[in-house]
């Protein structure tokens, strides 16, 4: 295969990231555009990377600082609001039996990791610039950029997220719908007790829990029926979760002391997409949540996006010939994949928005997790 090859990857998250430093890796010639000046260095709170992940992050050679920046555990817990624990158990090593089953991380951390491997590789990276046209032929895509400039390239990587403006450019008509549910999320000091993830269901939430993100920090979320961001002024997020937070027991009166900064409670609504036929037209290629997206009741949105980018870097850079039969081959090997998993995070909401008392929340997860253990 010529590594002449040009590749134009759109968005520097997870999926953009890896995919970036994996075609690198294999000598294809790569420009990386994301439309945030700071690359998103320095957004969210926490993040569960279950071991299906972590073997994508082995993959891209940046597992040594995962492991030294995150909280690695094995065990979930179930507990009552109060805080008495109902249930514990062992996680399902998704990753293989040579990786931690969990690691807790802050997000802007592995960001930063990403960052730093996407430079390392070589890649051309430009931020704060979007695409403002594209124009495809038989043998390539030409682009032009918001900043005048323009490119002509072999193929174009959308990983540009759930709201992918490249999408719909080239013709998919699905969009994210909301599932009802909404997230609150913070970042606080983590409690000497916390080396696991515990969840609550019920209460004033549907959801209440933690995950440890490094010795010293965790990330803890409420879930709640969605409401109109509008209704929510920014200034009283802090008072919001923390009063959702307030009715929960075990390690949450510690960690509701913490809930004070407004600027640093996130709310967001949890959203499902599947796009269902292939992920391609012509020589422009969905990853991640453009493709897909997903509650994060099972924690595998990242590690869905990993997934793709080191899937579709595999065939990219064994084939000779880049056409639609390796892009749809790209598509089925995925959605047997991404479909259950998103029918699963969109189930185990669903069922705590009807109120199903006898759900089989354990069952399903252990089912769904199970068949991640094989390779993507």
């Amino acid at each position: 295969m010529s590594t002449a090859r040009t590749v134009l990857v759109i968005g520097g998250g997870a999926a953009g990231n890896a995919v970036t430093i994996l075609l690198r890796r294999a000598g294809l010639s790569v420009d990386l555009i994301e439309a945030k000046d700071d690359w998103n260095a320095t957004a969210g709170s926490g993040i569960t990377l279950q071991g299906n992940a972590l073997r994508v992050l082995r993959e891209l050679g940046v597992w040594k600082e995962v492991s030294a920046s995150g909280f690695g555990f094995g065990s979930v817990g179930i507990t009552a609001p109060d805080g008495t624990v109902l249930h514990v158990a062992r996680d399902i090593r998704t990753g293989g039996d040579d990786l931690p089953a969990t690691v807790g991380m802050q997000r802007p951390q592995l960001q930063r990791i990403l960052i730093d491997a996407v430079r390392a590789s070589g890649a051309s990276v430009r931020l704060g610039i979007r695409v403002e046209h594209l124009e495809q032929d038989d043998t390539g895509v030409s682009v032009r950029f918001t900043d005048g400039t323009e490119g002509r390239y072999d193929l174009v990587i959308a990983a540009d997220g759930m709201g992918s403006t490249t999408r719909t450019a080239i013709g998919i008509t699905a969009k994210p719908e909301p599932t009802g549910m909404a997230i609150w999320r913070v970042a606080v000091p983590r409690p000497a007790g916390v080396t696991r993830t515990d969840l609550a269901y019920g209460g004033p939430a549907y959801i209440a829990g933690y995950c440890p993100t490094s010795d010293t920090t965790i990330y803890a979320y409420v879930v709640e029926a969605n409401r109109d961001r509008a209704s929510i002024p920014p200034e009283s997020y802090a008072d919001e979760m923390r009063g959702l937070a307030a009715a929960y027991g075990g390690f949450w009166p510690e960690i509701t002391e913490h809930i004070t900064d407004p600027a640093k409670v996130n709310y967001t609504w949890f959203d499902r997409m599947l796009v269902e036929g292939s992920w391609h037209r012509g020589r422009v290629v969905l990853v991640g949540d453009a493709a897909h997206c997903c509650p994060p009741t099972l924690a595998q949105g990242a590690a869905l996006s990993l997934e793709d980018a080191w899937v579709l870097s595999q065939l990219l850079t064994s084939a000779e010939v880049w056409d639609d039969a390796l892009f749809q081959a790209y598509y089925d090997r995925r959605i047997a994949r991404v479909r259950p998993v998103v029918e699963a995070s969109v189930q185990i909401g669903q069922w705590q928005l009807d109120g199903v008392r006898d759900a089989d929340v354990p069952g399903l997860m252990g089912r769904t997790m199970t068949m991640l253990r094989e390779l993507p």
